[in-house]
Parts: C-alpha cells; structure tokens; sequence
C-alpha cells in the first residue's frame, strides 16, 4: 500500500471545497491510528521537508466499507424526505 501526504490529497480530491482546519484534522489522525485504522512513517516531502505520510490497515479499509455503506443508506433516506413522492432508483 501507498502512503499518502493527506492535506494536498484531500484539497486535491474535493476540488478545493473541503477546507482542512489543521486543529481538526491532526488529532483525529492521531485517534485513528491508535485504534488502528491507519499507520504512518516519516518521509521526505516534494519541496524536500519532512513530512508525515499515513495509509489505511486493513482494519481500516474494513472500517471504511462499513462507514461509506451507513452513508450511503444515510443519504438515501434523507433523499426520500426531500423528495416525498418519488422513490430512489
């Protein structure tokens, strides 16, 4: 698996709508790589700073399935409310 520099990655990913509050983000890392969900290693940067590179475990890949399926139900039921009289395809 890869490691990957997460805050360029996610900025990137979501056509720079997500906005990354820095105070948020590190210790959220930190929580899920205590329970295992992620790792990390340090590395050298593109501009050639040291920088913190994180992957998904298997346990957290396992755990991401499991959240991305609740979401998607999630979103579907929310769609149903706001569009009372039409069924989901």
């Amino acid at each position: 698996m890869r490691f990957f520099y997460c805050i360029p990655i996610g900025t990137q990913t979501s056509g720079d709508l997500l906005a990354v509050n820095y105070g948020t983000l590190y210790p959220a890392l930190l929580k899920l790589e205590q329970e295992g969900y992620i790792s990390s290693e340090w590395g050298t940067s593109d501009n050639n700073r040291k920088a913190k590179y994180y992957k998904l475990t298997r346990a957290g890949r396992k755990q991401l399935d499991k959240e991305a399926r609740e979401w998607e139900q999630t979103t579907e039921i929310l769609a149903r409310f706001l569009a009372p009289g039409k069924e989901s395809a």
